[in-house]
């Protein structure tokens, strides 16, 4: 069950952020008017926002029940604690980016309605603060799914040590044996 939160969450929080860069962001430029191209993307990721904290916040908990229910493993299987350690670490860092993120994206819906060619991209029209929100939103975009997605591929490690084999070499091995 804390595996499946832990799991979800991270799903839903890489899901998530790649649907808004490839489908959102890159939808809203479509949008007839430029007038209303960052102002439809900001509607956009502020519905998801509160499923976004709700997702991280799964993941989080079910991390550290994971660690804490795992604690011996962690600190005696090779390799266990290793990942843990990176894992965390880079659980913080998509956490701090997405923070941030979200940061842009209410300065940018501050200069709202504002011109651009799309939610990420301004245009010759688009105000300067506006610009500089989007391209920092631009750059952004891809840094969340790209640190989710590495946290999804060190969860899958961390499933393979859970098993019966790598966990007996994991064991033994510190023990020369």
């Amino acid at each position: 069950m804390i595996r499946s939160m832990h799991d979800l969450g991270l799903a839903a929080w890489f899901g998530g952020s790649l649907f808004g860069a490839v489908g959102l962001n890159g939808a809203s430029a479509a949008v007839s008017n430029p007038v209303d191209r960052v102002t439809v993307a900001n509607a956009g990721w502020a519905r998801w926002a509160p499923v976004n904290a709700a997702a991280i916040g799964v993941h989080a908990i079910g991390g550290i029940a994971l660690i804490a229910a795992n604690k011996g493993r962690v600190a005696a299987q090779k390799g266990t604690r290793g990942n843990t350690i990176v894992k965390g670490a880079l659980t913080l860092v998509a956490m701090g980016v997405t923070a941030y993120s979200g940061t842009q994206g209410a300065r940018l819906g501050k200069e709202s309605p504002t011109p651009a060619a799309s939610g990420v991209d301004p245009n010759s029209a688009t105000s300067p603060e506006a610009a500089s929100a989007q391209k920092q939103l631009k750059l952004l975009q891809w840094s969340i799914p790209a640190l989710t997605g590495i946290l999804l591929v060190l969860g899958a490690q961390q499933g393979e040590q859970q098993k019966p084999t790598e966990m007996k070499k994991g064991l033994l091995s510190p023990l020369g044996l």
